[in-house]
């Protein structure tokens, strides 16, 4: 019996490969919520990717972030939450990275460094529902 995470036709490609395909953000009508949308490129090692909602303006400030380690999907969806801010109301910018690091050594003190395959970024603006 054989498992597979991928669609029939895909081709599961090397680490230096593999891409971010697809990034998308929708708010939620609160405003609190956004949902994340993040395709890969089929892998054969599995990738981490690391994913930061930033809200723009003079003092950029980070209000989520979210890791996924060694992802066994090439599709996923997440739900992020706007935090730090008194009011989710603005202008963002979602950052997505995916990256690999090589084993850590038995008498390593700081983890390898990343090797970034391939970086994104989209504009998400946060806007009160018209009543």
């Amino acid at each position: 019996m054989t498992i597979s995470f991928f669609e029939p036709g895909d081709v599961p490609q090397p680490p230096d490969k593999v891409k971010i395909t697809h990034l998308t953000a929708t708010p939620v009508a609160d405003g609190w919520r956004v949902k994340i949308d993040v395709h890969v490129t089929p892998f054969q090692l599995r990738p981490n990717l690391e994913i930061a909602l930033v809200r723009e303006g003079d003092n950029p400030v980070p209000v989520s972030t979210l890791s996924i380690v060694e992802t066994m999907h090439p599709r996923m969806e997440f739900t992020m939450h706007v935090r730090g801010v008194t009011e989710p109301w603005g202008h963002y910018r979602l950052h997505a990275m995916v990256y690999y690091r090589d084993p850590i050594e038995e008498d390593a003190i700081e983890p390898p460094p990343m090797q970034v395959k391939d970086t994104q970024e989209i504009k998400v603006s946060i806007q009160p529902e018209a009543e």
